[in-house]
């Protein structure tokens, strides 16, 4: 008889995620330099024609970023605090004042960007290029899907974690972690917000931002008031959606103009299309007529698009693997009558 022969794990090894986020940081850390001492071209970026977002795009585009954030902090929080019921109903306490903190330290973090701009402000209009081109960023990561279905859903999942782990715990070291688990259910969005209206800010003006932040704030009062009371009568998967086409509208603007804005500086060529664009498209879509603006819209659409495909042909495959993994086929009969 065949001794059975030690199973040998054929999983491939997997990337570290945080090794990931590093050379993604390091990355986009390089470019930020080299655009902050790179040279501009031979028109003075600051007397370079170029179209100006309206007012009112710059206010819909900030209640859009804050409504959308807002949601998904609401979302958030509703789920991690929603067992705390019966006689962990006094332990929201906690929860609450870390997610008032989060919501004052979001606050803060604004005052701290405000500062951090003006020490910057002898870059000039490299700085609305940084600013746009750092808001692009984070924005291209909120909207991939596949960060949401592997990322997002494992953050929120830890939150899980953690409040069953404190829950069944006591002590001030168990009202600390509640505390704890408060403040980063709120902070992060509050955090991703300031970075996204510092380029808004700088085109128009704190007083416009902060329009477009009250009808934000106003919407996300709103929709938590419901979420608390119906809880799980709301959709929260297609609000989550339809928030994402909203700030998948505010991403296509801000790549339009912060693409203009690297043409102003010299940064990329600029090729003008036999079309011309209507002047009501720039100020309210960045939309130009130059190759360059359009082309990155487009590309920046298909990466949304793409990313949504990728995550939805990775869950099928999972499912497959599971399905597989859980019905074998036989390759061999039973070993009593194999020995027969």
């Amino acid at each position: 008889m065949a001794l059975p022969q030690p199973q040998v794990d054929t999983r491939p090894t997997r990337w570290p995620r945080g090794l990931t986020w590093a050379l993604l940081l390091t990355a986009v850390a390089g470019l930020v330099y080299l655009m902050a001492t790179a040279s501009t071209g031979p028109v003075d970026p600051t007397e370079a024609a170029r179209g100006t977002q309206s007012h009112g795009t710059v206010v819909v585009n900030a209640a859009i970023i804050v409504f959308r954030e807002g949601l998904e902090a609401v979302l958030i929080f509703a789920a991690v605090i929603a067992s705390f019921q019966g006689a962990n109903l006094r332990r929201r306490r906690p929860v609450v004042a870390g997610a008032a903190a989060a919501f004052g330290a979001s606050i803060i973090t604004w005052f701290v960007a405000q500062a951090v701009l003006d020490a910057a402000s002898s870059l000039g209009p490299k700085l609305e290029a940084i600013t746009g081109f750092l808001a692009i960023v984070v924005l291209l990561i909120v909207l991939n899907w596949f960060v949401h279905k592997v990322y997002w859903s494992q953050w929120i999942g830890k939150h899980h974690r953690q409040r069953r782990k404190l829950l069944a715990s006591s002590g001030i070291g168990a009202t600390v972690g509640l505390v704890a688990l408060g403040f980063t259910s709120v902070y992060r969005e509050g955090f991703e917000v300031v970075l996204f209206l510092q380029n808004l800010q700088l085109q128009d003006g704190t007083g416009t931002v902060l329009e477009g932040v009250g009808i934000g704030l106003a919407g996300t009062a709103l929709v938590g008031v419901a979420i608390f009371k119906l809880h799980q009568k709301l959709p929260y998967r297609r609000m989550l959606l339809l928030t994402g086409v909203l700030v998948g509208f505010v991403l296509m603007v801000m790549i339009g103009g912060t693409a203009l804005t690297f043409q102003d500086l010299g940064w990329i060529p600029r090729h003008d299309t036999p079309f011309t664009v209507p002047e009501w498209m720039g100020a309210w879509f960045e939309m130009y007529s130059t190759w360059e603006t359009l082309g990155a819209q487009v590309l920046a659409g298909l990466f949304v698009a793409g990313s949504y495909y990728l995550a939805e042909w990775m869950k099928t495959r999972s499912r497959h693997a599971r399905s597989e993994g859980a019905a074998t086929r036989a390759t061999a009969p039973p070993l009593e009558l194999a020995e027969r």
